[in-house]
């Protein structure tokens, strides 16, 4: 295999002889801009926090010279670039598993489009694989591979892009939750009031939207890059910092395995430009405005599904539904995942805590319950989406069941709220219970980190 070196930002170019490239991208803070003229940033920006570099520049304010942050931010692309010279490969491939394991999956995809599918049970089955395996069925099922001309190779490659640059020791922000959102997403694509009228272009993103939404997390929030004066917090001026991150690490992924390059170029174009758009609508800062738009649009009865711009709107309401839906699944599982938002959350304090910054909101273990973190979740956030979204589907069955479980999971929290539920055992009070109607500041609060 030929290894071509290029001075350009540090990429390695690999070439074998089926014309089949990888491009592993090692300097994570380095922005492409492709023939399309969208901004496309490389992957591995951040595959951790650096801490001791943090330590050493949290009282100056500054993350250090741009030598040093590149060289920081190049680990994993390095790693991963290392291991392939090795000739190591970096993922068992799914035709590597016990057959029962593989029947039971594939068993488990003949019912993908029910809500009680087991997102876990299905990783684990998968051997971990579950969101390249998803997408590849999704991407059967729904016909999209025969209409766009995908090449099946390219598309794989793409996928294991993408998952492999979600981080697993993110106990929430990994590729299960994107293998979930993209689950739920296809659930809501099926929904009568929507179905009739989507083209196979909204299906695709709407899909890929669901998949790529939090590709490459940090683990850590928004406020947590600004105040520690990173890079990215930097790069897109503290707005929707990490959206803009997973919507620009998306493109040049797509870019990087030429999976829409037999496509017009005016196409690539509106599909990165659109796919912009859902993922950037993921921001639970932009609730309120998104939810007025909502409603607005069921009380005035002027929802015209027929129209491209309005379809649009609705993928990004049911994107923002899936990412948020864990309250809404059956308790054994919405519990689970709760439980996981809430160790990531605490890991943040912890850090923020052991470099004396200020803890940011829902993550002080000693003062933030997991019951009070998550009945305001659903007070604020969820309830207020998922009723309007129940409107739109005209009180649908999966509507139904999913508020019905939301009312259920609401429950579940209160009863175990006085018994302080926490994570480690630690003691102390609760947060406040987010019941009944609130102030405002609360509600900002709830909504101060991502989503639970």
């Amino acid at each position: 295999m030929a290894v071509f070196l290029f001075q350009r930002c540090g990429e390695i170019l690999f070439e074998n002889p089926d014309q089949n490239a990888k491009c592993v991208c090692m300097l994570g803070d380095v922005r492409l801009r492709g023939q399309t003229g969208v901004p496309a940033e490389r992957r591995g920006s951040y595959p951790f926090i650096d801490f001791r570099l943090l330590n050493n520049t949290t009282h100056s304010g500054e993350i250090g010279t741009k030598k040093k942050v590149k060289r920081l931010l190049s680990f994993q692309r390095y790693f991963h670039a290392s291991r392939l010279l090795r000739g190591i490969i970096p993922q068992a491939p799914l035709h590597l598993l016990d057959e029962d394991y593989l029947g039971q999956a594939r068993h488990m995809l003949s019912r993908v489009g029910m809500w009680d599918f087991d997102i876990f049970l299905f990783d684990r089955l998968t051997n971990g694989n579950s969101l390249v395996t998803l997408l590849c069925h999704l991407f059967n099922t729904h016909g999209l591979i025969h209409h766009f001309k995908l090449d099946m190779v390219t598309l794989h490659r793409f996928l294991v892009m993408v998952q492999e640059d979600y981080h697993s020791q993110n106990p929430y922000h990994n590729a299960v939750h994107a293998a979930d959102v993209t689950q739920a997403m296809h659930c809501y694509l099926k929904e009568p009031k929507l179905a009739s009228f989507l083209t196979p272009l909204d299906i695709m993103l709407g899909l890929l939207a669901a998949a790529a939404h939090d590709v490459d997390h940090p683990g850590v929030n928004q406020p947590f890059l600004i105040k520690t004066n990173h890079h990215l917090a930097n790069l897109y001026q503290n707005m929707s910092v990490l959206e803009n991150h997973h919507w620009r690490s998306t493109i040049g992924m797509l870019r990087e395995s030429r999976l829409l390059a037999h496509l017009p170029k005016e196409m690539t174009q509106d599909i990165e430009q659109q796919l912009g758009s859902l993922i950037l609508a993921t921001d639970i800062n932009r609730q309120n405005e998104f939810l007025t738009r909502l409603k607005a649009h069921l009380h005035n009865k002027d929802l015209r599904l027929e129209d491209a711009h309005d379809r649009h709107f609705m993928l990004q309401i049911a994107l923002k539904c899936a990412d948020i839906c864990n309250p809404c699944r059956i308790w054994e599982m919405s519990k689970q995942w709760s439980e996981r938002v809430c160790e990531e959350f605490y890991r943040q304090g912890d850090l923020e805590q052991k470099f004396e910054l200020e803890i940011s909101p829902l993550c002080n273990q000693q003062k933030d319950s997991i019951p009070s973190i998550q009945i305001g979740f659903m007070t604020y956030i969820v309830e207020p989406l998922f009723r309007e979204w129940a409107r739109f589907t005209g009180n649908s069955p999966l509507s139904e069941n999913m508020l019905s479980h939301l009312a259920h999971n609401k429950a579940q929290w209160k009863s175990l709220s006085p018994k302080q539920h926490r994570r480690r055992g630690s003691g102390g009070g609760g947060g406040p219970d987010h019941a009944g109607p609130g102030t405002e500041q609360e509600e900002q609060t709830v909504t101060g980190g991502d989503a639970p």
